[in-house]
């Protein structure tokens, strides 16, 4: 028997169907190598290229530079230095805020929507969906209106007796506003004047500015429908017979959702995170129609700088070695995200409190008793399958 038929056996894979799938996955294969791979690898050489935007990337007078782009965005000591960190710090801000605030309002929506006493699930289902179907160029020129000096939200306030800002055109950061309420307005040297990829620390931890937390306030707004879909989604494929149990334990209601129903959801849980965390760090329609990076920068993104620095400035090789470094933040946090949520064996203090009652279960010579723990045998169990099932149900929640 030749090599390849045992092989074909061993996979159960018939003679044929290797060449049938390859058949037709190829047009696929072929869309996605012309359009996305290929790009992709034309964009890398770019960012270690001269090229200027017009002719070839790979015409003659297009020069290998090595990493002279990256070096000017990272170690450069100039203005593309300066504008790269503070899109960073920017776009760090929001990641840091928009991230956890969406996900915990997604599922607290899917929580609530999936209610049984709840009366028009459906209508509120579509009610917080809504804003994420509705274009995000619409929704940014709705907020336009929106937080503007004189618009709705300053008048909301206004009835509560507060002072609205300015929220598109204040560059504040908005915890160096806090600290200027209780005298705060100089931070100590060791912050104004270190400074990490031309910006200073102080201005690091200044949080994000007036005019990027109303975008981070649009972000959670438009987003939060969609991730609710995906809890939703996975709550109702939840069986109900471990809670049940926990409800006959006495557990609380926190306790079932902390204890039983949120460690189930950890597979969407880290759907969301990964898509949340994609998206916040890509964010760009949303810059590009409201504010540009004004006021003062404060608005800059990556993706926009990358855009700006090529369509713009006509910089095409920084422009691109933006696009790269972005794509090693997104990788690295999506890495360090799924270490975080991954599925940790019982920790050994744990197993030492399992012990007693594993000890007590298992016979001589490691063999399990026919007695159990409390002493009576299979005879004295009741004959009611319900109080039986209870039982089990109450030892496999302890």
């Amino acid at each position: 028997m030749s090599a390849t038929t045992s092989r074909s056996r061993r996979t159960g894979i018939r003679r044929g169907e290797t060449a049938s799938g390859w058949l037709f996955t190829a047009p696929v294969i072929l869309l996605l190598g012309v359009f996305l791979v290929v790009p992709v690898l034309m964009a890398l050489w770019v960012s270690f290229s001269d090229w200027g935007g017009r002719g070839s990337p790979f015409a003659s007078d297009v020069n290998f530079v090595g990493l002279d782009n990256y070096s000017k965005l990272l170690t450069g000591g100039g203005l593309a230095e300066q504008d790269f960190g503070m899109s960073l710090k920017n776009n760090a801000w929001y990641v840091v805020l928009v991230v956890p605030i969406q996900t915990a309002v997604s599922l607290g929506l899917a929580v609530l929507v999936n209610r049984a006493i709840l009366r028009g699930r459906g209508f509120f289902r579509t009610a917080f969906y809504f804003p994420s179907v509705t274009s995000s160029v619409a929704i940014t020129v709705l907020w336009l209106f929106l937080f503007s000096t004189s618009g709705a939200v300053n008048k909301v306030l206004s009835w509560v007796g507060i002072h609205g800002p300015n929220w598109f055109n204040d560059p504040s950061g908005i915890i160096h506003d806090l600290l200027a309420a209780f005298g705060v307005t100089q931070g100590p040297a060791a912050l104004t004047q270190n400074t990490a990829l031309g910006v200073s620390w102080w201005d690091w931890l200044g949080g994000p500015s007036v005019a990027m937390t109303a975008y981070i306030i649009m972000a959670v707004f438009t987003t939060s429908g969609t991730f609710m879909l995906l809890f939703l989604a996975a709550l109702q494929n939840l069986g109900g017979d471990v809670t049940e149990a926990a409800m006959m334990d006495g557990a609380s209601g926190w306790q079932r959702f902390w204890r039983v129903t949120l460690p189930q959801l950890r597979p969407t849980l880290f759907t969301v995170l990964t898509l949340g965390l994609i998206g916040c760090w890509q964010v760009f329609d949303q810059i590009y129609t409201g504010t540009r990076g004004a006021p003062g920068k404060t608005t800059l993104t990556p993706a926009y700088l990358s855009y700006q620095t090529s369509f713009v400035n006509q910089e095409w090789g920084q422009g691109a070695a933006i696009a790269f470094i972005l794509f090693v933040i997104i990788v690295v946090f999506t890495l360090f995200q799924r270490w975080v949520l991954r599925e940790r064996p019982v920790s050994q203090r744990r197993m030492r409190l399992y012990q007693p009652a594993l000890a007590a279960g298992t016979g001589a010579g490691g063999a399990p008793s026919s007695v159990p723990a409390n002493g009576n045998d299979d005879s004295g169990k009741s004959d009611d399958p319900d109080k039986s099932d209870d039982s089990d149900k109450k030892g496999a929640l302890r």
